[in-house]
This record gives C-alpha cells, structure tokens and sequence, in this order.
C-alpha cells in the first residue's frame, strides 16, 4: 500500500467515527501514547483524546485534503491535510493538520496529531 493510502485508511476510520460522534472509536485510531494538539490545551493518551471528542457538538463532520506525505521511516509516516470541521449550527471550519502515524503489530495509529488555524 503506497503512504497516501495508508494515511487514507486509517483517516477514513478517523472520519467515521467523527461523523457518528463516537469518542471510544475516534480515540481508537490514536496510539496509547498519542499526543493530541485539537484547539484547546494539548493531552496525551486515548482517554483526553476520547474527553475532547465527547465534547464536540452532535452533528459535527470532518472532511479532509490530503495535501503532502512522507515517509520518516518504515514505521513512520507524516501526513499533512486541510480538513473541513462542519457544523449543524455555525459556519465550517477550515484547519490544516499535522499527523505523525506510528506502525505496529497491530498496524498503523496516529502517534501525534497538531491542527493549526488558517490565517
């Protein structure tokens, strides 16, 4: 599987569980150890990442770009996207986001996950 395909994949199960409004699941796609930059303070681990998606509002979608890969090594992969934040009741908003996946037995999990605003 070539490296956007794989960034593809796990994203997509990313998105899934986002779209849903599953926090257990969104927080599944992350690494025991991952540190998670959203727009508030940063945590590390599954548990404040599946806290900071439990406090997204009902209705909430992610739409992403895919905009540049690169393979660190064999068992890491950069990814950095645009992704679109859609909400029920406001206007969507649009992020860039930084994701460093980790390879395991297990297969592939985001290890670090940065979004930063547009100007």
């Amino acid at each position: 599987m070539n490296d956007t395909a794989v960034l593809r994949d796990l994203l997509d199960r990313w998105k899934a569980a986002v779209d849903a409004h599953r926090p257990e699941q969104v927080a599944a796609c992350f690494t025991e150890d991952a540190i998670f930059q959203g727009l508030h303070p940063y945590t590390v681990g599954r548990t404040g990442i599946a806290e900071y998606y439990a406090s997204q509002p009902p209705g909430m979608t992610a739409a992403y770009r895919v905009l540049e890969t690169r393979r660190l090594t064999d068992d890491l992969l950069l990814g950095y996207l645009d992704v679109d934040f859609a909400f029920p009741d406001r206007p969507t908003l649009t992020v860039n986001l930084g994701v460093l996946l980790r390879r395991s037995p297990d297969g592939w999990s985001i290890a670090h996950y940065q979004v930063s605003l547009l100007p």
